[in-house]
């Protein structure tokens, strides 16, 4: 095919990705001189839907954003409401929350690992044909990704958009012997996923380095999923070194100061800076700013995966490396489970009251995509006059695209046969299932344009 003129590629119906968009590439005497990630679905208004809410609506709502991390919208609307409302949830209503968040953490990730990105590294179009290939491996997933949704029915009612969660805790909370299933299904789990860092670390992968800054929350001494505070990691080029350097957190609050959203015509998703510059967030963030406080089991397993240790300031920017992280982070997930259920005793009552004031509250927790931020504003009765939502996924969406114009330059560059629009089609495809973009929770990427000139 000749690299003169324009040409268009049309990929109808890309599985494996979440939500609907397209790829713009324009590449002229074989430079990329332009990558647009253009995510097309209509808006959804979420914010807009909670403005004249009352203030204990925020989590059954905004669950609905996502049907694969709905916790995480839940969570997150739980503590930005009840800061705003002087109120604190602790002890065990805490512990339970965050055995819950770990529950959509395992069932999440192993999802994204066997179904949607294993199969990029053992050559088949989907999980159906990587089942017949390799079975016990997708099985073996499946029984992980049950009991990340055994947690989430037993504390949220059911495992897709939980009804038991509330602002100041649930509205029931298990016994003790409820949590005896779960205890035994994990240590199974923990066991599998521990199988599963293994198997991903054996797969081959191309040299990629995303050196832009990363940003995640960070709670010294613990792996922060819920709790902690938004920390940046500098580009590698400013820390001076592979990827190691001073990490700079700041309080939630500050989060709009830092972050900042605008929009692009090509896009119906807002694109986010990070002190003016694109940034990632998400796995390879986590374990960069928080690895060293991984449970015991899982830094062995990073360990071993050949991730190095993080205690020493080891980081990982290798995008397509991604898979090996996620699968570290759901034998932490399992073991952090394990960890809460082992230890639980139940709170006198499923939740603390959370009466309404006149305030503004925001926070921020770690979706398994990456850093997830609301905040809303309250009249004195309670009713939302104000919702920001911030999502994951829209703030990788720059770094994606400066990641997509790497890699297709890179092999460009290289030597050998030119490479050809299925080849490009293939390599793009691959470099944005690399960071598990959630672009509404449906079901598909589409058409992949490409201009040559």
């Amino acid at each position: 095919m000749s690299h003169r003129g324009s040409r268009v590629l049309r990929l109808d119906a890309l599985a494996r990705v979440e939500g609907e968009g397209a790829l713009h590439l324009a590449v002229s005497d074989g430079t990329v001189a332009e990558a647009r990630l253009r995510i097309y679905e209509p808006p959804r208004f979420f914010e807009a839907f909670l403005v004249g809410r009352g203030h204990h609506e925020p989590p059954d709502i905004t669950a609905r954003i996502c049907g694969i991390c709905p916790v995480a919208y839940q969570m997150t609307s739980c503590q930005a409401v009840e800061r705003a409302c002087g109120v604190t949830v602790d002890g065990p209503l805490a512990k339970l929350r965050h055995l819950l968040y770990c529950g959509e953490w395992i069932e999440s990730q192993s999802l994204h690992i066997h179904l949607l990105h294993a199969p990029d590294f053992l050559g088949h179009p989907s999980a159906v044909e990587l089942a017949r290939e390799h079975r016990a491996a997708v099985e073996r997933g499946l029984r992980i990704k049950q009991a990340g949704n055994a947690i989430m029915e037993q504390l949220g009612g059911r495992a897709i958009h939980p009804i038991n969660v509330r602002v100041g805790g649930f509205y029931r909370v298990p016994t003790p012997s409820e949590l005896v299933p779960l205890a035994e299904r994990l240590r199974r789990a923990h066991d599998d996923a521990l199988d599963t860092v293994r198997w991903v670390a054996g797969f081959d992968f191309p040299d990629a380095s995303y050196d832009g800054p990363l940003l995640a929350m960070r709670d010294p001494g613990r792996y922060a999923i819920d709790s902690g505070s938004p920390a940046v990691l500098p580009a590698s080029a400013d820390a001076g070194s592979a990827g190691a350097g001073p990490v700079r957190a700041f309080p939630v609050e500050e989060f709009e100061r830092h972050v900042v959203e605008h929009q692009v015509p090509h896009s119906t998703a807002l694109v986010s800076r990070l002190d003016g510059h694109p940034y990632l967030t998400g796995c390879l963030a986590r374990y960069a700013i928080s690895g060293r406080w991984l449970h015991p089991s899982a830094l062995d397993a990073a360990r071993e995966a050949g991730l190095g240790d993080p205690a020493t300031g080891a980081v990982c920017r290798n995008p397509f490396r991604s898979i090996i992280v996620r699968a570290v982070e759901v034998v932490h997930a399992v073991a952090e489970a394990l960890r809460v259920i082992d230890a639980y005793e139940p709170p006198p009552r499923p939740y603390v009251e959370v009466p309404p004031r006149h305030a503004t509250g925001c926070a921020a927790t770690e979706a398994p995509r990456g850093l997830l931020y609301h905040r809303y504003a309250m009249d004195a009765d309670g009713t939302l006059t104000l919702a920001r939502i911030v999502p994951p996924t829209a703030q990788n969406q720059a770094a994606i695209e400066d990641d997509l114009r790497r890699q297709v330059q890179s092999r460009l560059d290289a030597p050998g046969e030119p490479a050809d629009d299925g080849e490009l089609t293939a390599l793009c495809e691959r470099a944005v299932r690399n960071h598990d973009p959630c672009i509404s929770c449906s079901a598909h990427f589409l058409e992949l344009t490409v201009e040559r000139g």
